[in-house]
């Protein structure tokens, strides 16, 4: 166990550094396409070898009851400002709908009610954040995986994108919205799923309601919450930034695995 925990802070203390180059400073050497080259291949070498050293369903550790954080700190935003997402708040989600397209066998838009109906997963896990705070909190939700069998993936799609009502950024090109993206083997994990509760209660509104992302084995800015529409791609450089995510755009990496 003591070996998994100090790769584990390893692995955070990694991302952490390689962020902090982006978002620090150093925003000529980050811009440089040659120093952008070596981050995406190191990037790259780092999930081939998380992948290959523990496996593609090896589980994130799970706690007891007894385990959960008294405070959860809401990280990111904590109330979305758009009139949409406003009314649907006012309506408690009611007429709220996920919508599941893009390359996907059956598109199809499921209300809360619907997916509260399909069989459940309950996990109880550590969050952390790429600023340096953990919180152990309990989750429940609908496996991804069990979604996309539903809607069935055509044979190109590569990754699952989630698209949330959050505006984290005011911008003329509409680039600020919050987005966030994993690859196959991550969207059919088995603790891979989509939240619409935590530690026993309908999700409150700063920690992602009505419906969020919790994909275990990477950091918390993965973890997309409002949740409006995701869709199954093969590429993901036609979106906003290119580079499959809102902070990704702007220098973190792409794969956060821990």
């Amino acid at each position: 166990m003591s070996s998994l925990i100090t790769r584990r802070r390893f692995l955070i203390g990694s991302t952490l550094g390689a962020s902090a180059l982006g978002l620090s400073g150093c925003d000529m050497l980050v811009e440089n396409p040659k120093v952008q080259s070596v981050l995406k291949i190191a990037e790259g070498l780092t999930m081939r070898t998380q992948r290959l050293l523990i496996g593609d369903d090896a589980l994130a550790r799970e706690f007891t009851m007894a385990d959960i954080s008294p405070t959860f700190r809401a990280n990111g935003t904590s109330m979305p400002d758009g009139a949409q997402y406003q009314e649907l708040l006012g309506r408690k989600f009611q007429t709220w709908q996920l919508q599941v397209g893009g390359l996907v066998e059956r598109p199809a838009a499921f209300s809360l009610a619907a997916l509260k109906a399909m069989p459940s997963k309950t996990q109880i896990t550590r969050h952390d954040c790429v600023e340096g705070w953990s919180a152990i909190g309990q989750w429940t939700g609908v496996p991804l995986g069990a979604l996309l069998h539903q809607v069935g993936l055509k044979p190109e799609a590569r990754y699952i994108v989630f698209h949330c009502a959050d505006e984290y950024e005011k911008t003329l090109d509409n680039s600020g919205w919050y987005y966030e993206s994993i690859d196959l083997v991550d969207a059919f994990h088995p603790q891979t799923i989509l939240a619409y509760a935590m530690n026993g209660r309908d999700l409150e509104v700063p920690h992602g309601a009505p419906l969020r992302l919790r994909v275990e084995r990477q950091l918390g800015y993965k973890q997309a919450k409002y949740l409006m529409r995701i869709e199954a791609l093969a590429d993901l450089s036609g979106l906003y930034g290119g580079n499959g995510g809102f902070w990704e755009d702007r220098g973190y990496e792409w794969y956060a695995g821990i």
